[in-house]
């Protein structure tokens, strides 16, 4: 540490927001070199109990958490987030780090030139990248295990699923290592693991964050933030929806600075609360939980309904469209890159490409149009939507889903409608089952209401804070 920065208390680091850190960072009080080692530190810790990252690279962070210093030491910092920790979901371009995505039919034996625009917005941001979060392969799954990286564990219990596919985000971002991750969501995969590791995840707008390289999954797909409060994920939003010529479908940038605009009254807002969607199986206690969630923002002043049946089930149309999506992703690979793959994405790969034709393909679009008429009307009544995140509690690690469960689409059947309709959509914590592990309410928006969902997220928070409460083993 310089003698520029006074101490401050080790045990205190881990469970600082990212807004805390800035701000004491600006008064002197802490070091970006010592708030990197403690993650640093805190993360290989982990590794034996959580397995939450496949890449950590301490000579890279700490350098650049030592350039981040001197900037501070001239109060000269470089943008919105310059020595704040922050991690990578593997899925996601890293310059001079590989991104594997789970998988074992991806050589780390190349040049790796490019980052994503999130991740590049973030360097440009002066954040001190630390590393790579694990996925399941591809990130096609909703728990994180994958023929790579193996199996990843909740730090609420190494017996739970941290879900997924976001999972080592999830993970390392509620064990208190690093305040903020990079994650991706194209069918729940921030929200998921938001609910199951008692975290804030936001899934913005779709084409609110530039993504390259293209992909086949990109109009179902957002990049957004995992953190321990909204203000944190609003701030790195603000950062990471900055534009990037690469993306040539990204929305234009929203001129309110998110982190900046989080107040709001919520008299009169018109909510709906829908326990099931009008089809969802929900755990009880999981749905008693939320329904107890959306009568906080009735305290708060808006006007709740109960609206159970909102659209018809959707999902069927969902994983036909996925299908197709899937077979345009994988033609190229061979049985021979097929058996190195896990064998459930294996096998949906082999499906596709017996399933789909072009006809189906358009014809599942234009039924998605149909679906985003209807929530663009449904928001004509509602200003948001409020459901269960997970249909669930957090389950065995050993499982790729609960027991009751004929298939995952019955236990998380909240998240993915709203990929199909590229509305932003957050997970808040909203309690705790009798057995200690969290619960996540959902928050729907209109379409490109992101602000709207942040701040509807940030008055819960107030409301009713969930920091305090923190997994046992992890609070030191």
């Amino acid at each position: 540490m310089s003698d520029d920065f006074s101490a401050i208390d080790d045990a205190r680091i881990p469970w600082l927001s990212a807004t805390e850190l800035l701000g004491l960072y600006r008064s002197h009080t802490l070091s970006p070199v010592d708030v990197t080692r403690c993650v640093l530190a805190r993360a290989e810790r982990s590794q034996t109990s959580l397995n939450a990252f496949c890449l950590l690279d301490a000579p890279a962070a700490l350098e650049a958490a030592a350039a981040s210093e001197q900037r501070w030491q001239r109060n000269e910092p470089m943008g919105l987030l310059d020595g704040v920790p922050v991690s990578i979901k593997d899925i996601v371009l890293t310059k001079h780090w590989p991104t594997l995505r789970g998988s074992r039919t991806i050589s780390p034996a190349q040049a790796w030139l490019d980052d994503a625009p999130s991740v590049a917005r973030l360097r440009e941001h002066g954040a001190v990248i630390f590393g790579k979060t694990t996925t399941p392969e591809f990130a096609v799954g909703a728990v994180t295990r994958s023929p790579l990286t193996g199996v990843t564990r909740s730090p609420w219990g190494s017996d739970y699923t941290p879900g997924g596919s976001s999972g080592g985000a999830g993970a390392a971002v509620a064990a208190g290592i690093g305040p903020l991750a990079v994650a991706t969501d194209a069918g729940g995969s921030i929200r998921v693991p938001s609910s199951f590791c008692g975290i804030f995840g936001f899934k913005p707008s779709g084409g609110r964050v530039p993504a390259y390289p293209p992909t086949p999954y990109a109009s179902l797909a957002s990049i957004g933030p995992m953190s321990r409060t909204v203000q944190d994920a609003a701030l790195m939003l603000t950062v990471i929806s900055e534009p990037d010529p690469r993306d040539w479908g990204a929305l234009p940038l929203d001129p309110v600075p998110y982190h900046a605009s989080l107040e709001r009254s919520f008299d009169g807002l018109r909510i709906a609360w829908s326990p099931t969607l009008g089809y969802a199986r929900v755990d009880p206690e999981v749905q008693a939980l939320c329904e107890q969630a959306a009568a906080v923002f009735r305290e708060m002043g808006a006007q709740v309904t109960m609206v159970d049946a909102v659209f018809d089930n959707p999902l069927p149309l969902i994983e036909r469209f996925k299908d197709g999506l899937t077979h345009f992703a994988f033609q190229s690979f061979d049985e021979d890159r097929l058996a190195l793959m896990d064998e459930r994405l294996a096998s949906s790969i082999r499906h596709s490409r017996k399933s789909v034709s072009v006809t189906d393909h358009l014809a599942v679009e234009s039924q998605r149009a149909a679906f985003g008429a209807r929530m663009n009307a449904f928001h004509q009544t509602y200003d948001l939507l409020l459901t269960p995140t997970v249909a669930v509690a957090p389950f065995s690690a050993e499982l790729t889903q609960p027991a009751g469960y004929a298939d995952s689409s019955e236990w998380y059947p909240f998240t993915p409608p709203f990929n199909f309709s590229r509305q932003p959509a957050a997970s808040v914590p909203c309690g705790f089952t009798r057995s200690g592990l969290p619960v996540g309410l959902q928050i729907v928006g209109p379409a490109y209401a992101d602000l709207l969902v942040l701040q509807a997220a940030h008055g819960f928070e107030c409301a009713r804070p969930w920091r305090q409460v923190r997994p046992v083993a992890w609070t030191s």
